[in-house]
């Protein structure tokens, strides 16, 4: 197993704050040394203060329009969705909105993209909210359109813009992830993650892909994996080939404290 350097990223949830707090702490994290700084891409808040999903009611803003936004607004750390749902556009827009947000950024997008799961984004919206296996289809058919219209635009992205799936169902997402994926998000204990890793070696395998050429990503605080401090958590992920270690915070209040002991393990770990 290739051992990469560690990265942090920050997934920064755009519920229950204005957007001079967002974009107040945008500027915050980048200036702290961030590698990644993550949106998600959700029409309401999905929690009330961390509590569990609920038809939460407060602020919120849209991904990708934000997206541009923290594009201008930033000079070093690399952006994107974590995860946009593949079913609320076009995909053959999206991946020209992808291209727009690249070159905006000078070449710093990661698009990582899923199938959606939250019903009230789907149904208030007016998006059929189909089976998973039906979202997981249209997933599947969406990845080469994307792939298929960058190659088309006029002006092509900046470079081979780096693709992010999340997910961790063996037998359909983590195929998508070994035939598409630069990077892969995942949750749950350290245990489980190399579980997933071997699996999706397998899939890699059949397709005559090295497995290190995916890059893993783990959430490890505000997502489902149970948080835990960096000496604790960090180790145990790294040793099951987690090397993009992401920080989730909601608003109103965007505490970074979590953020700064995950940079400072970073450090450590990088020399």
């Amino acid at each position: 197993m290739t051992i990469r350097p560690v990265r942090i990223a920050l997934q920064l949830q755009p519920q229950h704050a204005d957007y001079r707090q967002i974009r107040r702490t945008v500027a915050q994290a980048e200036d702290l040394g961030v590698d990644a700084l993550f949106t998600w891409d959700h029409f309401f808040p999905i929690n009330d203060g961390g509590g569990p999903v609920t038809r939460a009611t407060g602020q919120h803003f849209e991904c990708w329009t934000m997206l541009a936004a923290w594009a201008e607004s930033t000079s070093r750390v690399q952006l994107g969705p974590l995860v946009t749902c593949n079913a609320y556009r076009n995909p053959d827009l999206l991946a020209d909105m992808a291209r727009t947000v690249d070159h905006i950024s000078d070449g710093r997008l990661i698009l990582g993209i899923g199938s959606g799961w939250f019903d009230r984004d789907f149904l208030e919206y007016g998006y059929e909210f189909a089976s998973d296996r039906r979202r997981l289809d249209d997933l599947a058919a969406a990845l080469p359109r994307i792939e298929r219209r960058w190659s088309l635009l006029s002006p092509p992205p900046t470079r081979r813009i780096p693709v992010l799936i999340g997910g961790a169902g063996e037998r359909r997402t983590l195929p998508l992830v070994a035939r598409h994926a630069d990077i892969w998000h995942c949750f749950g204990e350290p245990a489980l993650v190399a579980h997933k890793r071997r699996v999706l070696g397998e899939h890699c395998a059949a397709l005559g892909r090295d497995l290190d050429d995916i890059e893993v990503s783990s959430a490890v605080a505000g997502g489902p994996t149970p948080p835990g401090e960096p000496e604790e958590l960090g180790r145990p992920l790294r040793d099951a080939g987690v090397s993009l270690f992401t920080v989730g915070i909601g608003g109103p209040d965007y505490d970074l404290a979590p953020l700064r002991r995950w940079l400072t393990w970073r450090d450590e770990e990088n020399g």
